[in-house]
Parts: C-alpha cells; sequence; structure tokens
C-alpha cells in the first residue's frame, strides 16, 4: 500500500514520512511545499497520476494562526482552494483522502469535550480557512477522512514544548496562560494512529489528540518537572497576552469515532510528552 503525505516537512509530514511505527508495512512518499504544489491543481494532477497513491494524507497547510487575520486571502488559498485541489486528484486516481484539519473550528465556549458531531463556528481565520477545507474534501470525495487534531508537538519543527525547554535554558521566571484548556497531541501517536487508521474503510470525522487535558500553564508545569528544569512559572489570563487571532477559551475534543470504530485511544498526554523527552536526550 502507497502513501502519498503533502507538507512532508511540517511537524507531522516528517513525523509519518521518518518515523519508525510497529507493524507499518506501508510505502510513504513524503512531499515537501517545493515538490508539490497544492495550490497548482494542474500539478497536483500530474504528482498523484505519476506516484497513483492508495492514500493521501494531506498535512500541507497555512498554519501561521495570527498571520493568517492579517493575509485572509493566502489562508484560504492555500487551506481551502489547496485542499480542494488535493480532493480532485485523490479522486480522479482513486485514491483515499485524510486531511488534517483542527480544533479552531469550534468557538471555544464549550463546557464539556467537543465532538465530531457537534456545530462548529470558528472565530479566526485559520480556523475558518480549514474548515473551507473540510467543506472541500466532503463535497469533492467520496472516501475520506476528516482528522482534527490540538497543540501538537514533536521532534520535528517548532512547538509549544520545544519553546519552553529553550526558554527553561535562557529564564529563572515565566508567565504562561492558565485560562486556555486544550488536549496536548504527540506528533508519533498521531502519525501511527493515521497509517493504522487509513488503511480502513471507516470513513468520516475524527477527533483525534492524546487523551486527558491541561491548560498551557498546566502543560509548561509538567515540561519544566519532566525535564528536571528549575523555573519560576506563573499563571497568567489570555488578557495579559493579546495576540492578533482569539485563541480558543476550551478546546478539548472527545474522541468519539476512535471509540465507536473500534480503534485504541491514544495514550494521555502526561506520558507521550514524558516518551518525547527521553526520545530528545
Amino acid at each position: 500500500m502507497k502513501i502519498v503525505v503533502t507538507g512532508a516537512n511540517g511537524q507531522l509530514g516528517r513525523e509519518l514520512v521518518e518515523g519508525k511505527f510497529e507493524e507499518n508495512t506501508v510505502e510513504i512518499i513524503g512531499f515537501s511545499r517545493n515538490e508539490l504544489d497544492i495550490t497548482n491543481l494542474l500539478h497536483c494532477r500530474d504528482v498523484l497520476a505519476k506516484h497513483r497513491p492508495d492514500i493521501v494524507i494531506h498535512c500541507a497547510a497555512y498554519t501561521a494562526v495570527d498571520q493568517a487575520e492579517s493575509e485572509p486571502d493566502e489562508a484560504f488559498r492555500v487551506n481551502s482552494a489547496g485542499t480542494r485541489n488535493v480532493a480532485v486528484a485523490a479522486r480522479e486516481i482513486g485514491a483515499k483522502l485524510c486531511y488534517i484539519s483542527t480544533d479552531y473550528v469550534f468557538d471555544g465556549t464549550a463546557t464539556v469535550p467537543y465532538n465530531e458531531f457537534d456545530r462548529t463556528h470558528p472565530q479566526t481565520v485559520y480556523g475558518k480557512s480549514k474548515l473551507a477545507g473540510e467543506f472541500a474534501v466532503q463535497t469533492l470525495h467520496d472516501r475520506f477522512f476528516i482528522v482534527r487534531t490540538s497543540w501538537v508537538f514533536g521532534k520535528y519543527g517548532n512547538n509549544f514544548v520545544k519553546t519552553m525547554l529553550r526558554l527553561g535554558k535562557e529564564k529563572d521566571r515565566l508567565k504562561v496562560v492558565a485560562d486556555q484548556i486544550g488536549s496536548p497531541t504527540y506528533t508519533y501517536d498521531l502519525a501511527a494512529f493515521l497509517i493504522e487508521l487509513v488503511q480502513t474503510d471507516y470513513y468520516g470525522i475524527y477527533h483525534v489528540s492524546n487523551t486527558e487535558s491541561c491548560s498551557w500553564f498546566g502543560f509548561a508545569k509538567a515540561i519544566f518537572e519532566d525535564s528536571s528544569t528549575p523555573i519560576h512559572l506563573e499563571p497568567c489570563t489570555t488578557e495579559e497576552f493579546p495576540r492578533p487571532a482569539p485563541r480558543p477559551f476550551f478546546s478539548v475534543m472527545d474522541h468519539s469515532a476512535i471509540r465507536s470504530n473500534g480503534f485504541t485511544p491514544l495514550r494521555p498526554w502526561r506520558e507521550a510528552l514524558q516518551h518525547f523527552l527521553k526520545d530528545c536526550e
């Protein structure tokens, strides 16, 4: 079975292409932005027709959440039109499509975890553009997986864990937002789940994150504790750190589709964090 991964230089894309997973007998081919321009329909058609994968995992995206507020056209060009192009090209060669989406499709006002069929209501350009990508997939393809994830961290690219570890070496005091709640997701665990998922015919929308939840403050506290980094950590509010794009206050996702389709839920986020830190040693 052959899988093509778009956005192969990103956090998740690199994990899929370079990660070593148990019982992984699939062939994975990754394409970076330079090798596959998803904003060009003809290029998408040419590349996928040449390689003829069984599955496309579409990780390529415009992910600069704050910058998207001042560049909406570019965000929609990549996340909406680009996803349309991948969906059209994948369907033409008979390949399944897995689209990576985000917790930002919700408004963050819930008090219980969001399940896959709760009403979407994005509050940012980024969230709206990713939801537009979801609509493109559902409209233009007939065998798809939409996987929404959140608070992604891993060995590749920039992420919250790496930032905290760097700041822990540079500072002796740090303030971290404590009024935003979500679920961290380890790229290694997410990638392993995706490889298992796409080999099935259990199509639909999935919420995939490591189990259990925390605030950014709680996440940072765990990072410093588990890496034995001495630092004085202080909680603060979102209002103290204004950003161009509003962050959801609550984006914990319920894993209903994972359970109902018989998959094993991902391990708790703290366990995943410890695996990541050990892997970095």
